[in-house]
């Protein structure tokens, strides 16, 4: 399938195409605050009059910054603010309840898991697990699934997950997705496990739910936000490429790259979400504004096998205590 954009498209220019796809549409959205590529897929939507934008986020005074720009700049689009700390079990239940729990919001059209943390020092989620894998992956696992409901009434409903480029760097490690509690962590192969996880969710939703539930998986491109403000590019970079390497990746992930701005950045979040052309791709991950190519070294087997995605899932389930059977439905 060939996509009418490419790396240099913005959302912008993607959101005045599929401006009628995006109009009336229920969005929520996960890592919304303020400087965020979430906060300016939120914003840049608005342009197109959705029914509803759900912004999700751990801090609900960061939140509730987007959520007044927007609501300044396109009046006639209802907001709704959701705390949502992606890390704890506990947290990610109460949301899903509250979300549940309006009556006045029957469906969700549209789910982007947008949040994460990167390449962060070790530690634990309160339920024990990396904070990375339990972040990234396991809270929207979660999330997803609880609210799965209110996604299953839209009439075309979509699930997107904000994944990297950056899953190359490992594969789930299944028998030891701790890290040996810290003794083995390497922050970048913690970041590269829980992007494949972002991909393999994904591939099980389309597996599972298709055709009623479309589900996609995205790279945005190397774009500088608040997620790497903890970064020292001149020493972590030299970490990652040796991780790279030791992968078997000949070429460095940050050996060629080239910096996205926010608008461009983006784009794919758009095409992703709102693109009717995607029906024949389902469960699959895109890249500047289209299909990645599975043929190239950005995108690793692991993080596209049906047997590995079903693998996790129910892993998955076992680490979060609640199965998810969607058989029978």
């Amino acid at each position: 399938m060939s996509s009418p954009y490419n790396a240099k498209t913005t959302a912008s220019e993607v959101v005045k195409d599929l401006a009628a796809e995006i109009k009336g549409k229920v969005i929520l959205t996960t890592g919304v605050s303020p400087d965020t590529l979430g906060a300016y897929f939120v914003t840049t939507i608005a342009q197109a009059e959705p029914s509803m934008l759900i912004l999700a986020g751990r801090s609900p005074a960061k939140v509730q910054k987007t959520a007044d720009a927007i609501t300044s700049a396109h009046p006639n689009v209802k907001v709704r603010v959701l705390q949502l700390d992606l890390g704890s079990f506990s947290a990610v239940r109460e949301a899903a309840a509250t979300v549940n729990g309006w009556d006045d919001v029957p469906h969700i059209d549209v789910l982007v898991n947008n949040a994460g943390i990167m390449a962060v020092d070790y530690g634990l989620t309160p339920d024990g697990f990396e904070r990375q894998f339990g972040t990234n992956h396991l809270g929207h696992f979660l999330f997803t699934n609880l609210v799965m409901g209110k996604i299953l009434k839209s009439k075309s409903p979509r699930v997107i997950s904000v994944s990297s480029e950056g899953h190359r760097l490992s594969q789930i490690r299944w028998a030891d997705y701790n890290f040996s509690n810290g003794e083995t962590y390497d922050k970048w192969r913690a970041y590269g496990q829980s992007k494949t996880a972002n991909m393999l969710m994904i591939l099980s939703i389309a597996q599972k739910l298709g055709p009623r539930v479309q589900a996609y998986s995205l790279h945005p491109g190397v774009i500088s936000t608040h997620l790497n403000d903890h970064i020292d590019f001149e020493a972590d970079v030299l970490s990652l490429r040796n991780t790279d390497r030791q992968e078997g990746n000949k070429e460095g992930w940050y050996d060629s790259y080239i910096f996205k701005t926010m608008e461009e950045g983006t784009s794919t979040h758009v095409y992703a979400a709102f693109s009717p052309q995607l029906k024949d791709h389902n469960g699959a991950y895109f890249e500047d504004t289209g299909l990645a190519n599975p043929w190239v070294h950005t995108v690793r087997p692991w993080a596209t096998s049906a047997i590995e995605a079903e693998r996790l899932w129910k892993l998955s389930e076992q680490l979060v205590g609640q199965e998810f059977n969607y058989a029978s439905e």
